[in-house]
Protein backbone atom coordinates (compact mmCIF):
# COMPACT_ATOMS: atom_id res chain seq x y z
CA UNK A 1 0.00 0.00 0.00
CA UNK A 2 1.07 3.33 -1.10
CA UNK A 3 1.36 6.26 1.56
CA UNK A 4 -0.37 9.19 0.23
CA UNK A 5 1.55 11.83 1.72
CA UNK A 6 -0.68 14.81 0.30
CA UNK A 7 -3.41 14.14 1.59
CA UNK A 8 -2.21 14.16 5.25
CA UNK A 9 -3.65 17.08 7.48
CA UNK A 10 -1.50 18.54 10.28
CA UNK A 11 -3.90 19.43 13.12
CA UNK A 12 -3.14 22.05 16.23
CA UNK A 13 -5.46 20.91 18.77
CA UNK A 14 -6.96 23.51 21.63
CA UNK A 15 -5.04 24.97 24.13
CA UNK A 16 -6.01 22.95 27.29
CA UNK A 17 -3.83 25.03 29.96
CA UNK A 18 -5.04 28.55 31.80
CA UNK A 19 -2.82 30.35 29.71
CA UNK A 20 -2.69 34.23 30.77
CA UNK A 21 -5.22 36.49 27.77
CA UNK A 22 -1.91 37.97 26.18
CA UNK A 23 -0.37 35.03 25.89
CA UNK A 24 -2.58 33.04 24.51
CA UNK A 25 -4.20 35.54 21.65
CA UNK A 26 -0.02 36.00 20.92
CA UNK A 27 0.31 32.43 20.87
CA UNK A 28 -2.82 31.70 18.29
CA UNK A 29 -1.43 34.71 16.00
CA UNK A 30 2.15 33.65 15.61
CA UNK A 31 0.37 30.43 14.74
CA UNK A 32 -1.47 32.35 11.72
CA UNK A 33 1.70 34.26 10.46
CA UNK A 34 4.21 31.62 10.90
CA UNK A 35 3.68 28.36 11.00
CA UNK A 36 2.29 25.54 8.46
CA UNK A 37 -0.88 24.29 9.85
CA UNK A 38 -3.57 22.80 7.64
CA UNK A 39 -6.52 23.23 11.14
CA UNK A 40 -6.57 24.91 14.12
CA UNK A 41 -8.56 24.37 17.23
CA UNK A 42 -10.00 27.06 19.39
CA UNK A 43 -12.10 26.80 22.59
CA UNK A 44 -12.28 26.13 26.35
CA UNK A 45 -12.10 22.25 26.99
CA UNK A 46 -11.17 21.62 30.42
CA UNK A 47 -12.57 24.34 32.72
CA UNK A 48 -15.80 26.68 31.77
CA UNK A 49 -14.42 29.08 34.29
CA UNK A 50 -11.78 29.63 31.89
CA UNK A 51 -13.75 31.12 29.18
CA UNK A 52 -14.37 34.27 30.55
CA UNK A 53 -10.41 35.50 29.75
CA UNK A 54 -10.64 34.35 26.41
CA UNK A 55 -14.08 35.39 25.05
CA UNK A 56 -13.45 39.08 24.10
CA UNK A 57 -10.24 37.46 21.94
CA UNK A 58 -11.64 34.64 19.83
CA UNK A 59 -13.11 37.04 17.25
CA UNK A 60 -9.90 38.81 16.23
CA UNK A 61 -8.38 35.13 16.94
CA UNK A 62 -10.20 33.59 14.49
CA UNK A 63 -10.64 36.29 11.61
CA UNK A 64 -6.50 36.12 11.66
CA UNK A 65 -6.08 32.66 11.55
CA UNK A 66 -9.22 32.53 9.01
CA UNK A 67 -6.87 35.07 6.77
CA UNK A 68 -3.86 33.44 6.83
CA UNK A 69 -5.79 30.35 4.93
CA UNK A 70 -6.46 28.18 8.03
CA UNK A 71 -9.25 26.28 9.19
CA UNK A 72 -10.84 26.81 12.10
CA UNK A 73 -12.75 24.24 14.26
CA UNK A 74 -14.31 25.35 17.73
CA UNK A 75 -14.04 22.55 20.65
CA UNK A 76 -16.30 22.13 22.95
CA UNK A 77 -16.10 21.72 26.61
CA UNK A 78 -15.12 17.89 27.30
CA UNK A 79 -17.34 17.55 30.23
CA UNK A 80 -20.48 19.46 30.92
CA UNK A 81 -22.24 19.26 34.29
CA UNK A 82 -24.10 22.49 34.45
CA UNK A 83 -26.65 24.46 33.24
CA UNK A 84 -24.94 27.58 31.73
CA UNK A 85 -22.02 24.92 30.24
CA UNK A 86 -24.93 23.36 28.57
CA UNK A 87 -26.36 27.04 27.35
CA UNK A 88 -22.35 27.28 25.77
CA UNK A 89 -22.74 23.72 24.37
CA UNK A 90 -26.16 24.85 22.38
CA UNK A 91 -24.45 28.46 21.66
CA UNK A 92 -21.69 26.53 19.98
CA UNK A 93 -23.86 24.09 17.93
CA UNK A 94 -26.07 26.84 16.53
CA UNK A 95 -23.08 28.74 14.64
CA UNK A 96 -23.05 27.21 11.39
CA UNK A 97 -20.64 29.07 9.97
CA UNK A 98 -17.74 27.15 11.86
CA UNK A 99 -16.86 23.18 12.19
CA UNK A 100 -17.38 21.82 15.75
CA UNK A 101 -15.82 19.71 17.60
CA UNK A 102 -17.82 17.31 19.94
CA UNK A 103 -15.71 16.55 23.54
CA UNK A 104 -18.96 15.39 25.16
CA UNK A 105 -21.57 13.28 23.69
CA UNK A 106 -24.36 15.53 24.74
CA UNK A 107 -23.69 17.77 21.67
CA UNK A 108 -24.59 14.88 19.51
CA UNK A 109 -28.31 15.54 19.19
CA UNK A 110 -27.51 19.50 19.25
CA UNK A 111 -25.60 19.03 15.91
CA UNK A 112 -27.95 16.55 14.31
CA UNK A 113 -28.37 17.13 10.69
CA UNK A 114 -25.01 18.91 10.23
CA UNK A 115 -21.72 17.48 9.83
CA UNK A 116 -18.77 17.68 12.92
CA UNK A 117 -16.01 16.32 14.71
CA UNK A 118 -15.89 13.91 17.55
CA UNK A 119 -12.52 14.97 19.97
CA UNK A 120 -10.12 12.43 21.71
CA UNK A 121 -12.03 12.64 24.98
CA UNK A 122 -15.06 10.50 23.51
CA UNK A 123 -14.16 6.81 24.12
CA UNK A 124 -13.81 5.44 20.11
CA UNK A 125 -12.26 1.89 20.89
CA UNK A 126 -14.33 -0.27 18.28
CA UNK A 127 -16.27 -0.51 14.78
CA UNK A 128 -19.31 -0.18 16.26
CA UNK A 129 -19.00 3.25 18.06
CA UNK A 130 -17.09 4.63 14.98
CA UNK A 131 -20.20 2.94 12.70
CA UNK A 132 -22.92 5.18 15.30
CA UNK A 133 -20.65 8.29 15.38
CA UNK A 134 -21.00 8.26 11.57
CA UNK A 135 -24.25 7.87 11.19
CA UNK A 136 -24.92 10.65 13.21
CA UNK A 137 -22.93 12.54 11.36
CA UNK A 138 -19.03 12.75 12.35
CA UNK A 139 -16.36 13.24 9.29
CA UNK A 140 -13.85 13.10 11.46
CA UNK A 141 -12.47 11.45 14.77
CA UNK A 142 -9.91 12.05 16.93
CA UNK A 143 -9.41 8.32 18.39
CA UNK A 144 -8.59 8.16 22.05
CA UNK A 145 -4.42 7.94 23.27
CA UNK A 146 -4.19 4.38 24.76
CA UNK A 147 -4.97 2.60 21.49
CA UNK A 148 -2.58 0.13 20.18
CA UNK A 149 -1.35 0.63 16.27
CA UNK A 150 -3.10 -2.53 16.16
CA UNK A 151 -6.63 -1.12 16.78
CA UNK A 152 -5.83 1.63 15.26
CA UNK A 153 -4.65 0.09 12.19
CA UNK A 154 -8.75 -2.32 12.28
CA UNK A 155 -10.33 1.19 12.98
CA UNK A 156 -8.64 2.76 10.06
CA UNK A 157 -9.36 0.01 8.16
CA UNK A 158 -13.36 0.22 8.49
CA UNK A 159 -13.39 4.02 8.80
CA UNK A 160 -15.73 6.41 6.25
CA UNK A 161 -14.70 9.58 8.54
CA UNK A 162 -11.18 10.84 8.57
CA UNK A 163 -9.52 9.59 11.47
CA UNK A 164 -7.03 11.43 13.17
CA UNK A 165 -4.02 10.84 16.09
CA UNK A 166 -2.32 12.65 18.30
CA UNK A 167 1.36 12.80 17.41
CA UNK A 168 2.93 15.30 20.30
CA UNK A 169 1.85 16.23 23.50
CA UNK A 170 1.11 15.16 26.65
CA UNK A 171 -2.02 13.33 26.28
CA UNK A 172 -5.43 13.81 27.59
CA UNK A 173 -5.91 10.64 29.86
CA UNK A 174 -8.71 11.71 32.29
CA UNK A 175 -11.07 14.98 33.01
CA UNK A 176 -12.98 14.67 36.60
CA UNK A 177 -15.74 17.45 38.28
CA UNK A 178 -12.85 17.74 41.14
CA UNK A 179 -10.15 20.04 40.68
CA UNK A 180 -6.86 18.92 41.33
CA UNK A 181 -5.11 21.51 41.16
CA UNK A 182 -7.00 23.43 43.79
CA UNK A 183 -6.68 20.58 45.75
CA UNK A 184 -2.97 20.30 45.22
CA UNK A 185 -3.26 24.30 46.99
CA UNK A 186 -5.41 23.20 49.93
CA UNK A 187 -8.56 25.62 48.00
CA UNK A 188 -11.89 24.33 47.21
CA UNK A 189 -13.00 24.07 43.35
CA UNK A 190 -15.42 27.41 43.56
CA UNK A 191 -12.22 29.30 45.32
CA UNK A 192 -9.50 27.89 43.29
CA UNK A 193 -8.26 31.29 42.22
CA UNK A 194 -7.00 29.81 39.16
CA UNK A 195 -4.57 28.12 40.39
CA UNK A 196 -3.64 26.21 37.41
CA UNK A 197 -2.66 29.37 35.77
CA UNK A 198 0.66 29.17 37.42
CA UNK A 199 1.62 25.79 35.55
CA UNK A 200 1.59 26.35 31.73
CA UNK A 201 1.77 22.93 30.98
CA UNK A 202 0.34 21.32 33.77
CA UNK A 203 1.48 20.37 37.31
CA UNK A 204 3.48 17.86 37.86
CA UNK A 205 2.72 14.91 39.53
CA UNK A 206 5.40 12.33 41.41
CA UNK A 207 5.60 9.33 43.09
CA UNK A 208 6.39 8.55 46.66
CA UNK A 209 10.14 7.96 44.88
CA UNK A 210 9.74 11.42 43.20
CA UNK A 211 9.43 9.82 39.78
CA UNK A 212 7.43 12.09 37.52
CA UNK A 213 4.20 10.11 36.46
CA UNK A 214 1.31 12.49 35.39
CA UNK A 215 0.60 15.93 35.27
CA UNK A 216 -2.59 17.96 36.11
CA UNK A 217 -4.45 20.63 34.57
CA UNK A 218 -6.83 21.63 36.52
CA UNK A 219 -9.58 19.19 36.29
CA UNK A 220 -7.69 17.01 33.86
CA UNK A 221 -4.70 14.32 33.89
CA UNK A 222 -2.62 14.28 31.69
CA UNK A 223 0.79 12.36 30.87
CA UNK A 224 3.80 13.68 32.00
CA UNK A 225 5.93 12.53 28.96
CA UNK A 226 4.99 14.20 25.54
CA UNK A 227 3.74 11.76 23.71
CA UNK A 228 6.21 11.78 20.03
CA UNK A 229 4.92 9.21 16.96
CA UNK A 230 7.65 11.08 14.68
CA UNK A 231 8.89 7.47 14.00
CA UNK A 232 5.61 6.21 13.69
CA UNK A 233 4.08 8.49 10.83
CA UNK A 234 4.86 6.65 7.85
CA UNK A 235 2.84 3.71 9.44
CA UNK A 236 0.05 5.56 10.61
CA UNK A 237 0.20 7.51 6.94
CA UNK A 238 0.15 3.75 5.38
CA UNK A 239 -2.84 2.01 7.27
CA UNK A 240 -4.59 5.26 6.61
CA UNK A 241 -4.86 7.98 9.00
CA UNK A 242 -5.41 11.34 7.67
CA UNK A 243 -4.68 14.28 10.36
CA UNK A 244 -2.29 14.31 12.78
CA UNK A 245 -2.58 16.41 15.79
CA UNK A 246 0.00 18.48 17.99
CA UNK A 247 -1.01 19.92 20.94
CA UNK A 248 -0.39 23.08 22.14
CA UNK A 249 2.51 23.51 25.06
CA UNK A 250 4.85 26.79 25.45
CA UNK A 251 7.53 25.37 23.79
CA UNK A 252 7.85 26.49 20.00
CA UNK A 253 5.61 25.17 18.37
CA UNK A 254 6.02 26.39 15.11
CA UNK A 255 9.11 24.80 14.96
CA UNK A 256 7.39 21.60 16.24
CA UNK A 257 4.66 21.74 13.30
CA UNK A 258 7.47 22.19 10.84
CA UNK A 259 9.22 19.35 12.37
CA UNK A 260 6.04 17.34 11.97
CA UNK A 261 5.31 19.04 8.31
CA UNK A 262 8.75 17.57 7.18
CA UNK A 263 8.07 14.46 8.57
CA UNK A 264 4.85 13.74 7.17
CA UNK A 265 6.31 14.53 3.51
CA UNK A 266 9.32 12.47 3.97
CA UNK A 267 11.54 15.56 3.42
CA UNK A 268 13.51 14.34 6.67
CA UNK A 269 14.13 10.71 7.92
CA UNK A 270 12.82 9.95 11.14
CA UNK A 271 15.84 9.63 13.33
CA UNK A 272 16.45 13.17 11.94
CA UNK A 273 13.06 14.51 13.19
CA UNK A 274 13.61 13.19 16.42
CA UNK A 275 16.47 14.67 16.80
CA UNK A 276 15.28 18.08 15.94
CA UNK A 277 12.23 17.56 18.03
CA UNK A 278 14.76 16.84 20.69
CA UNK A 279 16.43 20.04 20.03
CA UNK A 280 13.61 22.59 20.68
CA UNK A 281 12.36 20.32 23.84
CA UNK A 282 15.51 19.89 25.55
CA UNK A 283 13.93 18.69 29.04
CA UNK A 284 11.45 16.83 27.68
CA UNK A 285 10.56 13.13 27.85
CA UNK A 286 9.09 11.56 25.29
CA UNK A 287 6.67 8.46 25.07
CA UNK A 288 5.31 6.22 22.47
CA UNK A 289 3.97 2.83 24.49
CA UNK A 290 0.41 3.18 23.96
CA UNK A 291 1.32 2.90 20.45
CA UNK A 292 3.22 -0.14 20.82
CA UNK A 293 1.15 -2.20 23.44
CA UNK A 294 3.49 -1.05 26.22
CA UNK A 295 3.07 1.66 29.34
CA UNK A 296 1.81 4.86 28.16
CA UNK A 297 4.90 6.25 29.82
CA UNK A 298 7.55 4.03 28.00
CA UNK A 299 9.28 5.17 24.55
CA UNK A 300 9.73 2.23 22.26
CA UNK A 301 12.69 2.86 19.74
CA UNK A 302 11.54 2.90 16.19
CA UNK A 303 12.88 -0.58 14.50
Amino acid sequence: MAINVTSSKLTLGPILFHWHPNAWRDFYFRIADESDIDTVHVGEVVCSKRTPFYDKLIPDVIDRLAASGKEVVLSSQALIMSASEQKVARDLTTMEQFFVEANDMTLFPLLAGRQFAVGPFVNVYNEGTLAVLESMGAVRICLPAELPKERLCELASRAKADLEVQVFGRLPLAISARCYAARAHNLSKDGCLYVCGRNSDGLVVRTLNEKSLLAVNGTQTLSYRMVNLLAELPYLQKIGIKRFRISPHTVDMVSVAQVFREAMSGAIAPDTANARLQAICPDTDFSNGYFHGEPGYAFVEAD
